[in-house]
């Protein structure tokens, strides 16, 4: 992973996000030589928001196994037929 200081951000912002655009790899931001933010490309931004989404959703079907939150197939056609009236 690549590193640049604020300051190198601050100056030389341009070319910074043109190399974004070119590849997926974040870029860590450094403060006072501590790490302070990641900056990544909108398309990397949008595909780990769907990922993120998606791990989510298997977390919740997760949970809802593990409380017994479940219904029969039939059941929930049953339900949802209720809804497309």
């Amino acid at each position: 992973m690549k590193t640049e200081l604020v300051t190198t951000l601050k100056r030389n912002a341009t070319r910074i996000l043109a190399e974004l655009k070119t590849t997926d790899e974040p870029l860590l931001i450094t403060e006072y030589g501590k790490p302070s933010a990641y900056l990544i490309g909108v398309d990397a931004y949008q595909a780990l928001m769907e990922r993120l989404q998606i791990l989510e959703g298997i977390a919740r079907g997760e949970r809802a196994i593990l409380e017994n939150r479940m219904v029969s197939h039939e059941d929930a056609r049953t339900r949802l037929s209720k809804w497309q009236k």
